[in-house]
């Protein structure tokens, strides 16, 4: 098959190198890599999954490449997978998904976990913690990297977005990788940032959280504070959120230090249950200008990495189980 003609997700995937002698070549590499990839989409999780979904659909495959000798067993899907360079095809994986990345302009959510079952006490095997971009509207995995021993997420996150290609995205990260190299690599991908607030910071977290508390409602400052509000009612209670932004940052003496600094934010949740009211008050900087609605958005749709990843991986791909 000719390169025109062969299917545009196989062309990332030309420099993997298949490492069987030419006489156990039965089943050609790009066959069983597209048989996967189809295969996964539809729900796929086990190698005889993969046979059953293969023998089945057939006549769709055949519309993209031969297969003139049927579906490999389930152990020559296992066999070829395990015997293939996990680097070379992580190249080729990211080299595939970054093709269209771009055409997302979405935006992305980057965050942690760690497979809680991973953990080897018999070899000392420290847990597995990854950390995962997330594109929050096409629900979709931009790229993974594994934080090293005795590393954190600090150190990984930047090996992460290196390999991402965010022009014209949003990306969202919470206090762990509020750092001033995480911000200025983000603004270098030409992309812009909602950095959460905590702690970590604790003069800059001070000083926004004194700012917001003292000009809000304060007919007589000089500071603009623009606001956008929005109601959920689910889950037995009713949360108001409202997102208050400020780009007159003159007052600021950090702003100098954020690579794009543009504005500071304030999401207040007011969460009405019964005859309880709960408030939480959490502070953001962003590159992105002063439009409350906007950055409300970046916030709530980070946690789509929770809700879109993180459990599915756990309780559909039963991921925290696997050693």
């Amino acid at each position: 098959m000719s390169q025109q003609e062969k299917p545009a997700f196989l062309h990332h995937f030309d420099p993997l190198e298949d490492p069987r002698i030419d006489r156990k070549k039965l089943y050609p590499l790009d066959e069983i890599l597209l048989t996967i990839l189809c295969g996964s989409i539809c729900g796929a999780q086990s190698w005889r999954d993969f046979v059953i979904f293969g023998e089945e659909k057939q006549d769709f495959l055949h519309q993209f490449l031969p297969y003139e000798n049927g579906i490999p067993s389930k152990n020559t899907f296992s066999r070829v997978l395990s015997s293939l360079s996990p680097v070379q095809f992580k190249a080729c994986f990211v080299e595939w998904v970054r093709s269209f990345q771009t055409a997302l302009g979405d935006i992305v959510a980057i965050d942690g976990t760690t497979l809680r079952k991973s953990f080897d006490k018999a070899t000392e095997q420290s847990a597995i913690h990854m950390v995962s971009a997330f594109s929050a509207g096409a629900k979709l995995v931009l790229g993974q990297e594994k934080v090293q021993e005795k590393s954190n997420e600090i150190k990984a996150i930047p090996k992460l977005l290196n390999i991402l290609a965010l022009e014209g995205a949003t990306v969202t990260i919470d206090a762990m990788g509020t750092q001033k190299s995480i911000a200025k690599k983000i603004r270098e991908k030409k992309a812009d940032y909602v950095l959460a607030l905590k702690g970590n910071h604790s003069t800059l977290h001070d000083d926004i959280r004194l700012f917001f508390s003292t000009e809000i409602g304060d007919k007589s400052s000089p500071y603009v504070i623009e606001k956008f509000e929005e109601c959920d009612k689910g889950h037995g209670g009713l949360e108001k959120r409202t997102c208050y932004v400020s780009d007159h940052l003159s007052w600021l003496d950090a702003r100098e230090d954020w690579s794009g600094l543009k504005t500071i934010a304030m999401i207040e949740s007011e969460v009405i249950k019964g005859d309880k009211i709960t408030c939480e008050r959490r502070y953001f900087i962003s590159s992105l200008g002063a439009d409350p609605k906007k950055i409300a958005t970046a916030v709530r749709s980070h946690w789509a990495i929770e809700n879109s990843l993180h459990w599915v991986l756990d309780v559909t791909m039963n991921e925290d189980n696997l050693k």
